[in-house]
């Protein structure tokens, strides 16, 4: 008899742990994020994303790093971008003399990310569902009543 359980152990380790290791290769926790980074509006006062196409892949851990290069607030805006993602989270990053600090962190659905002037907030996100997003906008009115999107700050967000 020890015979037959030593071998109905061995079949069930068999079997068992090459669904444990395929379990924890899928497990999305686990995985390094991707870093990218966008720079809202530039220095010179011009209202854009830089870059403003952003190409993403379903499955895999982002960090998207928004960093405000300009002298004006800027949104980083999309509906339909967060109707296509899971946010692991959002954070406040401070950088001084070299050194981050995370000021403050937020769960749950994000569809807008403002960034003061200096500033960087990053945007963890795993893409779930592939599309072309084009509704990548910055909604803040200049003092002449048009948005900074009318003066050009749009673009465009691929998922495959």
């Amino acid at each position: 008899m020890p015979r037959r359980r030593t071998l109905i152990a061995s079949t069930l380790a068999a079997s068992v742990l090459p669904a444990a290791q395929a379990l924890a290769a899928g497990d999305l926790t686990r995985q390094e994020p991707i870093t990218v980074t966008v720079e809202l509006g530039r220095p010179d006062g011009r209202h854009v994303f830089e870059p403003n196409r952003l190409r993403f892949e379903t499955g895999r851990l982002y960090r998207l790093v928004l960093r405000n290069v300009s002298q004006a607030p800027h949104y980083f805006t999309s509906n339909d971008f967060a109707a296509r993602i899971f946010t692991r989270k959002a954070q406040v990053v401070q950088h001084i003399g070299g050194r981050e600090t995370v000021l403050a962190e937020f769960k749950g659905t994000i569809s807008e990310i403002e960034v003061y002037p200096g500033h960087v907030a990053e945007w963890w996100f795993v893409p779930v569902a592939a599309g072309h997003v084009t509704d990548l906008r910055c909604g803040i009115r200049d003092a002449d009543g048009r948005t900074h999107a009318q003066h050009g700050m749009v673009g465009e967000i691929i998922i495959e």
